[in-house]
């Protein structure tokens, strides 16, 4: 299947971001909140002269978690090592990672939701109390071996904050929610990005992008690259409003950040449901996609702008959705 340009899961275009990452939490925009408490937390550890408690970064995909992974090392003076919770599969995965660490240094494990629930077990004395519990060998010969580790700062990233277990999520001692982004905060991020990428871009076309973004920096990025294709082919370089919106409409990405894709989920709803209620097991069999996807890439942008609803009998669409569709839209109907 081609690749989504409004999906808010990591392409691989979308490596260029860490070109384009910001280094210190003054350059990082937008997560004001999130952005001052670790501002605090870091200084204080380092006033201490101590590791920085663990830190679990959650939200949607796309809004700047591993970036803020980065910023704390950095702002801490400190290595990062990275790992992601699917790629951890043995116990001895998660011995080779912490082994290499050093004090003070940052271990990043993005998707840490995926981690099997054995190795989480592992990982909790290493986060308590800086040693690692290991059995080798077979059950006949097997022996336990205690490592001690420096201590480090884990910072785990999570689209999934409710899959992880009470015993995990209670070890971390900091613990931010990221918000979608507003459209203010998108447009100093799409000039920010025309900035680093010595492209022109308007302030009109800037907003005009963060408008179509859902609330995502990635998705924001990921635009600007694709719009600043049409700018050098179709103009002087320049990324204008005309431009953009040219762009935009081309790739279909309408005047609030919708697709193809999210037109199809939400009239399937209206069309083979009745606009609901119905389960997610249903809307996926009939749209073909797993249940996972819908639930995590779909879902959460068409939510925040309140044209689903998540109600105990099922998802609902909104009255809102029916009148951007120019859907006749019955009262009645789920009645």
């Amino acid at each position: 299947m081609e690749d989504r340009i409004l999906t808010n899961e990591e392409l691989n275009e979308d490596r260029f971001e860490a070109n384009i990452r910001p280094n210190c939490l003054e350059e990082y925009i937008g997560q004001k909140e999130v952005k001052e408490n670790l501002d605090i937390f870091i200084k204080a550890a380092k006033m201490r002269e101590e590791s920085l408690d663990h830190v679990l970064l959650y939200g949607p995909p796309g809004l700047g978690k591993t970036t803020l992974a980065y910023i704390i090392a950095n702002e801490l003076g400190s290595n990062i090592k990275t790992a992601s919770g699917p790629s951890i599969e043995k116990s001895g995965d998660l011995a080779a990672i912490l082994s290499t660490l050093e004090a003070g240094d940052v271990l990043f494990i993005d998707e840490i939701h995926r981690m099997p629930r054995y190795i989480e077990e592992i990982l909790y004395s290493a986060m308590e109390d800086f040693v690692l519990d290991i059995v080798i060998g077979s059950e006949s010969t097997s022996k336990n071996i205690r490592i001690d580790l420096p201590p480090f700062t884990l910072v785990g990233a999570t689209t999934r904050a409710g899959d992880l277990s009470s015993p995990l999520r209670d070890r971390f001692g900091i613990v931010s929610k990221l918000q979608y982004y507003t459209v203010d905060e998108l447009t100093k991020i799409v000039k920010r990005t025309g900035r680093v990428l010595e492209t022109e871009v308007a302030e009109d076309a800037a907003i005009e992008l963060a408008r179509r973004s859902r609330g995502t920096p990635r998705i924001a990025n990921r635009l600007l690259k694709r719009v600043r294709d049409f700018a050098m082919v179709m103009g002087d370089g320049t990324i204008t409003l005309e431009i953009t919106k040219m762009a935009l409409d081309k790739l279909k990405v309408d005047a609030i950040g919708l697709d193809d894709t999210d037109y199809h989920l939400l009239k399937s709803i209206i069309e083979k449901f009745n606009g609901g209620p119905v389960g997610i097991e249903a809307i996926a069999s009939s749209i073909g996609e797993e249940q996972t996807t819908i639930e995590d890439v779909y879902e959460p942008y068409l939510l925040q702008i309140g044209f689903l609803k998540r109600t105990s009998r099922g998802r609902i669409v909104t009255k809102l959705a029916y009148e951007h569709l120019k859907i006749a839209y019955q009262e009645d109907m789920f009645e």
